[in-house]
């Protein structure tokens, strides 16, 4: 397959199987892998590709009361965990693996740790949350001590650090605020540790609860984030502000929430005037 065939397939994906622009960069990039490391051939450059356009969509957002219908339909660790994530606009993987060594209750804070990108950043830790967070979190402190009496108790340590600091895994800042209900054994090291629970456990709650409410919109745990930002725009806190608090490295990302609420509050629409 030639230069020529592989234009005809690259374009065929876009104009007859209407592929989106990362379906068709995917099968470049197989190809172009293929040719350079497996027949050891240049492909050459693709002069008559016809690439994909990217499509920019507008996020899903809930209203406040969407918010609180949902949320009056959800208990337990599911609800904390969904009410963090609208509260600090942390995404759903950021969320289930915060370890408790990064909630600041002096400074009403919470660090995320290797965000998108591979970035830190603070956030918001939301007041009302204070209390039941510190309740939640003596119950896991007390499912640590038991773990350790079994000889347990440890929690997989970021990149190496488990051979700098052997035993830093066991102790109670290490421990993930919302941690998996099983032990598994850690090939590493050999030790016996609780992983952070999987993603779907809020992301089914939230989905039921949806269900149960009158809401048609298209919506999942992760439209949360987006009601923290537009939300937050709406009250009148600035673009700067909340780029630093969702971890956007471009001032762009954040500015989609600017095409969601009204440009002004006292916009009316010319109908409304008849």
């Amino acid at each position: 397959m030639g230069k020529r065939e592989i234009e005809s397939f690259l374009n065929y994906l876009v104009t007859q199987r209407r592929l989106s622009a990362s379906s068709q960069s995917q099968a470049l990039n197989a190809i172009i892998f293929m040719y350079k490391h497996v027949l050891e051939m240049e492909p050459g450059w693709l002069d008559n590709l016809v690439r994909a356009k990217r499509k920019k969509f507008l996020p899903t957002v809930l209203s406040v009361n969407e918010v609180r219908d949902i949320f009056s339909h959800m208990t337990g660790t599911p609800k904390l965990m969904a009410e963090l994530i609208y509260g600090t606009g942390m995404r759903v993987s950021e969320c289930t693996q915060l370890r408790i060594k990064d909630v600041d209750f002096e400074l009403n804070t919470i660090t995320v740790r290797h965000g998108k990108g591979g970035k830190d950043r603070t956030t918001l830790l939301p007041t009302c949350l204070v209390k039941p967070l510190q309740a939640y979190l003596l119950k896991i402190i007390g499912l640590h001590k038991d773990d350790c009496l079994k000889g347990a108790g440890y929690a997989p340590l970021p990149g190496a650090l488990y051979k700098k600091y052997p035993k830093a895994g066991q102790s109670i800042g290490w421990q993930y605020v919302f941690p998996s209900a099983v032990t598994r054994t850690w090939a590493p090291t050999g030790q016996t540790v609780r992983w952070h629970c999987s993603t779907s456990t809020p992301q089914r709650a939230f989905k039921q609860a949806l269900q149960l409410t009158s809401i048609t919109k298209h919506a999942s745990i992760h439209t949360l984030r987006h009601c923290f930002a537009t939300h937050l725009l709406q009250n009148g806190t600035d673009l700067r502000s909340i780029q630093t608090l969702l971890g956007h490295r471009h001032i762009n990302t954040t500015m989609i929430y600017t095409h969601i609420i009204k440009a002004e509050q006292n916009t009316q629409s010319p109908l409304d005037k008849l």
